[in-house]
């Protein structure tokens, strides 16, 4: 296995990291979740 492979699976699997951060955070599941922490700095003691 050269240098060169193994750079090309870094690569690849650094891209299927991404997908799988950006397929979450899009998540019907998180949505509530998302919502609720936007809106907490408006919230008041």
């Amino acid at each position: 296995m050269d240098v060169n492979t193994l750079r090309s699976i870094t690569t690849v699997l650094a891209f299927v990291v991404f997908l799988g951060i950006v397929f979450w955070a899009w998540s019907k599941r998180r949505s509530a979740d998302f919502e609720q922490a936007a809106n907490l700095p408006f919230e008041q003691d």
